[in-house]
């Protein structure tokens, strides 16, 4: 029975289907693809199964890209596989390759299986999750993080922030917040401030070291500390959840592409092409952890003096050049700006006061808003600032 499919669809296993070629099919589904880890029927990678009446199985299996460096051991497993069945002779075996829209709904379907067998956490499957990247350290990333929260919240919502930069935690200073952080039932609660009309809740392991204490932890211990952040924490009724990450393509960004994998990740970076590159890794490590790029956020733009004079210091450009690699949107581009640091040193956001940077990030979050939250996720959000209007109106009633 012969099974091809037309170039550009990527089906799993046909729904009703007895005899031989239900016995291929078996088998093959015991074929992990060793790179994804699932199962190469499940991740819709089997175009074509047939069996004649000699006992040739002829299969037809579609790689991600043809030059697939796992290529040999996947033909080798299928064989194997395969032949172990009594009524099977041999296998002809076809290799070919996705196309774009193939791969795409490949990484879709692997996401989907991800968010299936995710850890149970206490944040609420409707809160959507961003992560704030970077290549490296230096670019702003955590200030980007705060301010971008600030500005949310200053709209009415209720915003997370788990501080996952495990060694370099700053987040906390920045926000000018202290712990320590209380337990209930066993679980964390994040220390919470008003903002505007809205809140912040964090989380973050300044409340639990000491600022100038070193974090002497690798690998496990750091997966452990962001699965504890995630899983045994209240968080609580969340529109939103910052996770500042650290710089870098470790073990962290690797974690939560397990534990959280319904996460979306927004690259920062800087204008010189050096920070693009390494932003551009960063992104790609995402991709490869099966978690989606939303967007692109440029930190240190060339700055305005008060003479209304521009100076790009570290150039100019390198967010749109990094947006149009990746195939994201830019977001937002914040200039260089000595304010931004003194507010950070302060515990004063600039995003919480008002002025040209303020406005720069409350944009920022209406960007964040229009392209990367579904519309539908910020359907609870605009009740609640209904309710709060309707409140606010009738204690103004006579």
């Amino acid at each position: 029975m012969d099974q091809t499919v037309s170039v550009g669809v990527v089906l799993g296993r046909p729904d009703t289907l007895t005899g031989p070629e239900a016995q291929v099919w078996d088998r093959l589904e015991l074929v992990i693809d060793p790179e994804l880890g699932r199962s190469i029927v499940d991740l819709g990678m089997v175009r074509k199964v047939a069996v004649d009446d000699s006992g040739r199985a002829d299969i037809e299996v579609a790689l991600t890209t043809p030059s697939c460096p796992l290529r040999a051991q996947i033909e080798r497993d299928v064989t194997s596989s395969v032949m172990a069945l009594g009524g099977v002779n041999a296998v002809e075996l076809e290799i070919g390759a996705m196309s774009r829209e193939e791969n795409a709904e490949l990484m879709s379907r692997v996401r989907r299986l991800a968010q299936d067998d995710a850890p149970s956490t206490t944040i609420p499957a409707t809160t959507k999750v961003l992560g704030i990247s970077s290549g490296k350290g230096g670019v702003g990333k955590s200030s980007v993080t705060v301010n971008l929260a600030v500005a949310l919240a200053r709209r009415g919502l209720s915003i997370g922030i788990l501080d996952a930069d495990i060694w370099g935690f700053s987040v906390p200073r920045l926000l000018g917040m202290s712990g320590p952080v209380e337990a209930r039932d066993g679980k964390m609660v994040p220390i919470r401030r008003s903002c505007g009309e809205g809140s912040l809740s964090v989380l973050s392991m300044g409340f639990l070291a000491e600022e100038d204490t070193a974090i002497m932890w690798r690998g496990l211990l750091l997966s452990r500390a962001l699965q504890q952040f995630i899983e045994d924490a209240h968080w609580g009724e969340l529109d939103m959840l910052l996770i500042d990450l650290p710089p870098g393509t470790g073990d962290v960004q690797m974690s939560l592409a397990r534990l959280l994998p319904r996460t979306e990740l927004l690259v920062v970076t800087t204008p010189p092409l050096a920070a693009q590159q390494v932003a551009a890794r960063a992104a790609d490590m995402a991709r490869k952890g099966h978690l989606r790029v939303a967007g692109v956020l440029e930190n240190m733009a060339p700055f305005t003096c008060e003479h209304g004079e521009t100076y790009p210091l570290f150039g100019a450009g390198g967010g749109e050049r990094l947006a149009a690699k990746l195939g994201v949107p830019l977001l937002g581009s914040i200039p260089l700006d000595p304010t931004l640091v003194a507010g950070g040193d302060g515990g004063t956001p600039v995003a919480e006061g008002e002025g040209p940077l303020a406005e720069i990030f409350a944009n920022l979050a209406a960007a964040v808003i229009a392209e990367v939250v579904p519309a539908s996720q910020m359907a609870g959000c605009s009740a609640r600032l209904l309710e709060a209007l309707e409140e606010a109106a009738d204690q103004l009633d006579p």
